[in-house]
């Protein structure tokens, strides 16, 4: 009798989970017509491999993201004709090519992002050049570090969370050296520490306090980008998850009805951005996926955050209503009065990676 009440209590679990599944499943899937990863994926991607360059005469950290996810979404849909092509846009880039006077010089973190194309082409590859080129980028960014060992490029803009941390991350994710690991995770509690509020979000500075939409995006993309890749039992791990954690119940919370955030996250009468709303999209799909946030609570969010902001690709498949460049400035009305862009990278990019968290 206890033996036959068992397996029927067994039974019961199974089925219990049979019918969670599906439903967590479907909210990355079933997409409206033209919204799905795939559609949106490919559309931008094969846009961006005949984009021209945008804004300065080197090679703009916009563009360097852009192209991450142009490849990662190629590598996930095993799309080498794509791939290819996306190398191929680069070649020139190479020291000694036609377009090596665009190669970024400054030691700053909006220059050495640059080395995130080499790497990414070497972790597909396996290109030896590639790999060295990118390793140089890795290296000279700590050639001259702090007393406390932080890169000599921190500087406590949040947007330094992605741009400074993503190199590291791809030079590990390219040799397994963990130093590089190592430099990452301790950069990015340094920043958390210092610049995350007490309610979660994070303001553009230390002397700027107010919550910039593609600012706390770079933060996001960030944490969701490390902790894809570090380790378990990494001792910074459990205080980078804690970090992101509080950072997505937040976010939860200033969530349109229409699916995205703010150009300034807790001002409802600033205008809906789509950059940052991918970016926080990016995140909250990193997130549910690898199981790092509740699913139930996260997932809708999620897929209402990447169909509302597939919404504002237009038919050059653009993205519109892209906040432009924006330097830290401890005036409010700045921050309001940030232009619209349509095919800005600051936007083309994070929907491409949103895309390919999607796919993974």
């Amino acid at each position: 009798m206890k033996t036959a009440m068992k397996i029927a209590a067994l039974s019961l679990v199974f089925s219990l989970a049979a019918m969670v599944a599906p439903a967590q499943q479907d909210y990355f899937s079933n997409w409206p017509e033209g919204r799905s990863p795939q559609e949106v994926g490919k559309r931008l991607a094969e846009h961006f491999v005949t984009s021209p360059h945008q804004y300065t005469a080197t090679i703009h950290y916009s563009e360097v993201c852009a192209w991450y996810g142009a490849l990662t979404y190629a590598q996930l849909t095993h799309d080498d004709a794509l791939r290819d092509a996306l190398i191929k846009k680069y070649q020139p880039l190479m020291p000694g090519g036609t377009e090596a006077d665009r190669i970024p010089q400054r030691h700053h973190v909006d220059d050495s992002i640059f080395g995130i194309i080499s790497l990414e082409i070497a972790i597909q590859t396996k290109d030896a050049k590639q790999l060295e080129i990118g390793k140089g980028w890795a290296d000279r960014q700590w050639e001259n570090p702090q007393p406390d060992g932080l890169s000599g490029e921190t500087r406590y803009w949040i947007d330094d969370m992605y741009m400074l941390t993503i190199l590291q991350l791809e030079a590990y994710r390219a040799t397994g050296d963990k130093k590089y690991l190592d430099r990452d995770a301790n950069e990015m509690v340094s920043y958390l520490d210092k610049l995350q509020q007490p309610n979660g979000l994070f303001f553009h500075a230390p002397d700027v306090p107010f919550y910039w939409g593609r600012g706390d995006g770079w933060v996001a993309a960030g944490m969701a980008e490390m902790l894809r890749t570090l380790p378990e039992n990494h001792p910074q791990r459990a205080r980078i998850l804690k970090g992101y954690r509080l950072m997505m119940s937040a976010l939860i919370n200033y969530q349109g009805k229409d699916g995205m955030w703010r150009e300034l996250i807790d001002r409802d009468d600033a205008w809906p951005e789509s950059s940052s709303s991918a970016m926080f999209s990016f995140a909250m799909i990193t997130g549910v996926k690898n199981g790092w946030l509740d699913a139930a609570s996260y997932g809708p969010a999620a897929r209402k955050a990447w169909i509302a902001v597939t919404g504002f690709i237009d038919q050059n498949n653009d993205i519109t209503s892209v906040c432009e460049g924006t330097g830290k400035k401890n005036d409010l009305e700045y921050y309001y009065e940030r232009k619209r862009r349509t095919g800005d990278f600051h936007g083309q990019a994070p929907v491409l990676w949103a895309a390919s968290a999607l796919l993974r």
